[in-house]
């Protein structure tokens, strides 16, 4: 299957700043709080991760288990809704977020109307769940959110499932430097036609940068909150900056350009 190039969601005059799993470094990860509080800070979006529970809805969560921000231990992809929706994901991170759920997909693209959603499809030691992809497919589709979503994963197996079900919407290939082989990231790129790569930001080298950015690709670099970091890769010219603390980012890379904010547009 040939697979049609699909632009990524990128603002014209400076980097998109994706509040990474929310406001993260300060409100309970890939939560709606977190979400809200990204937004309120000046994020242009979120990025999130994405698992299919045992009862087939698609809930927003990083962790293949429960424990390390519910406090009790279930394995999301064995787990129905129900059981998922009893455990509170807020309380770890302070009693004011005392009682938020695991939230699903659709609610976040119900919550956060207009913004850029990143979502990441998990996957299991590498085996893919291709009804994670459809299902992902299907959220999108139903939210009306194709023009402002970006699907990515470290699992290039399901970003191709997810390419199948949704060949109009905006993918990117996630890789870190121990996934880093630039043949393999050659050939994802050749095959599934992404729109944007999502490198993690010790990667962005100044000769790797201008070769991605020559070639035409969005460039979304994670996870980068350090000021000097954000201001190498504001002047390089990343098109997306993933990052935990969306405020103070947003404020970096506008001081940086001197500006404010400007409307979203797609290239």
């Amino acid at each position: 299957m040939t697979f049609p190039f699909v632009p990524a969601p990128r603002l014209a005059d400076r980097p998109l700043v994706l509040g990474h799993r929310g406001a993260s470094s300060s409100a309970p990860e890939n939560t709606l709080s977190a979400f809200g509080r990204a937004m309120a800070e000046g994020a242009d979006g979120v990025a999130l991760d994405a698992w299919r529970c045992a009862t087939g809805e698609v809930v927003v969560i990083h962790d293949e288990e429960t424990t390390r921000t519910c406090g009790e231990r279930l394995a999301v992809p064995e787990a129905s809704l129900v059981a998922l929706r009893r455990l509170d994901a807020g309380r770890w991170k302070g009693e004011p977020f005392r009682g938020e759920r695991i939230p699903l997909l659709a609610e976040v693209f119900e919550a956060l109307p207009g913004a850029v959603v990143n979502v990441e499809l998990k996957s299991r030691g590498g085996r893919a769940d291709r009804g994670l992809a459809a299902g992902v497919a299907r959220a999108v589709t139903e939210a009306g959110a194709a023009e402002r979503v970006i699907v990515s994963s470290f699992d290039f197996g399901l970003l191709a499932a997810f390419r199948e079900a949704a060949p109009q919407v905006a993918t990117g290939l996630l890789f870190e430097p121990a996934w880093h082989r630039p043949v393999r990231v050659a050939l994802a790129m050749a095959r599934l036609r992404p729109s944007a790569l999502h490198p993690a930001s010790s990667l962005c080298t100044p000769a790797r940068l201008a070769g991605w950015i020559a070639a035409g690709q969005a460039v979304n670099a994670w996870t980068v909150d350090g000021p000097e970091e954000v201001v190498r890769l504001t002047r390089a010219g990343v098109t997306g900056l993933v990052c935990n603390a969306p405020g103070k980012v947003r404020r970096l890379v506008d001081a940086e350009l001197g500006r404010g904010a400007r409307t979203r547009s797609r290239a």
